[in-house]
């Protein structure tokens, strides 16, 4: 937990998380060495000095290490381990749910895992609708991470709007798999932009109201098309995965983009999330809580980034998407102590 300076305790869920494996072993290509020298890049512009690891240990770092910089030094309370394919890229995968499913072995009532589905696999491929239902039947996921520009042989991106994807969408609802995270953010080398569009949103949000659909990174650089088609879905959120790294060198621009957020929005439709491990949550969520909008563009837009908004933000909301029971996961998670290591010799903190 996030304790202030008067010793109020803030719970925090960090809404988007990975365990990767990016070693050179495991690389399939040069797009493989190309993306996470893309992350790599976005992890040293960003991060703070004391922030900055190593590229060896960037590539593929241990259960122990996300504990400890999550749960231990982070004040994340609870994760949503996030899965990103790149079978293209990658041998085993960059970040699949069974890679992820390891961390929530090791600390099952901290973490939330999600799955992934790729229309383009129809019925039996690796992502296909068997392998949707069969992660519903072995880990009971209620959400997924979509990957709209991800390529896939002669393909470089699908729609939401696609007939297959709506045939998924469809599933997801008969499933009760109610949570949609879909990457509409920056682009990661090779992957072309214009893949991340956040144009289909609106269709599918409209069509699949048993849907929530959490446009992660609230649609950057296409913040101001995000906003407008937000505000208009009720079923439609923003994850703030990438915004919250310009606390570290672009606080006005992360003022604008909040404001245009809080504006549109309001403070109940937006998660944190650190983007584990592009960045590390601890000064994140230091610079996060010690934030204020300035008084021009609280001004102009009528809005306030308020202790109330933040702990909305921080954990709340998410728990809200995810059902769980705030004030019972507290009681439950002091009575567990964090420990650190591999899960085979764990160690107390």
């Amino acid at each position: 937990m996030y304790t202030t300076a008067s010793g109020d305790e803030i719970f925090v869920i960090d809404a988007h998380t990975h365990f990767w494996n990016a070693s050179p072993e495991n690389q399939a290509n040069r797009n493989g060495r190309g993306w996470i020298d893309c992350f790599y890049a976005y992890h040293t512009g960003f991060s703070p000095a004391d922030y900055k690891w190593p590229l060896e240990h960037y590539e593929k770092y241990s259960v122990g290490d996300m504990a400890q910089d999550l749960f231990v030094d982070g004040y994340v309370d609870m994760c949503i381990l996030q899965p990103t394919y790149l079978l293209d890229f990658y041998k085993n995968g960059f970040n699949t749910i069974e890679q992820n499913a390891l961390f929530k072995q090791a600390y099952p009532d901290r973490v939330i895992l999600n799955g992934s589905f790729d229309p383009r696999d129809g019925e039996d491929g690796p992502r296909g609708l068997a392998a949707l239902r069969r992660m519903k039947e072995e880990w009971d996921i209620t959400g997924v991470k979509l990957y709209t520009a991800e390529w896939h042989g002669n393909s470089k991106g699908y729609k939401l709007t696609d007939p297959a994807t709506k045939a998924f969408l469809g599933e997801c609802e008969r499933l009760g798999i109610t949570n949609i995270h879909v990457h509409k953010g920056p682009t990661i080398w090779p992957l072309n932009k214009d893949g991340f569009d956040v144009a289909d949103i609106d269709e599918t949000a409209t069509e699949f109201q048993g849907l929530t659909f959490i446009v992660e990174h609230v649609g950057l650089p296409r913040l101001e098309e995000f906003c407008w088609i937000a505000t208009q879905e009720t079923n439609v959120w923003g994850g703030l995965a990438v915004a919250l790294a310009f606390l570290s060198n672009r606080p006005r621009y992360f003022a604008e983009i909040m404001s245009n957020l809080l504006f549109w929005l309001g403070p109940d439709k937006l998660t944190f999330a650190s983007d584990y491990a592009i960045w590390s949550p601890k000064w994140i969520i230091e610079r996060f809580m010690a934030f204020e909008l300035p008084e021009d563009l609280k001004a102009e837009y009528g809005v306030d980034l308020t202790y109330e908004a933040k702990q909305k933000i921080l954990g709340l909301n998410a728990a809200k998407l995810y059902g769980i029971d705030v004030a019972a996961k507290i009681a439950q998670l002091r009575s567990q102590p964090v420990t650190v290591g591999e899960p085979e010799r764990m160690v107390y903190a």
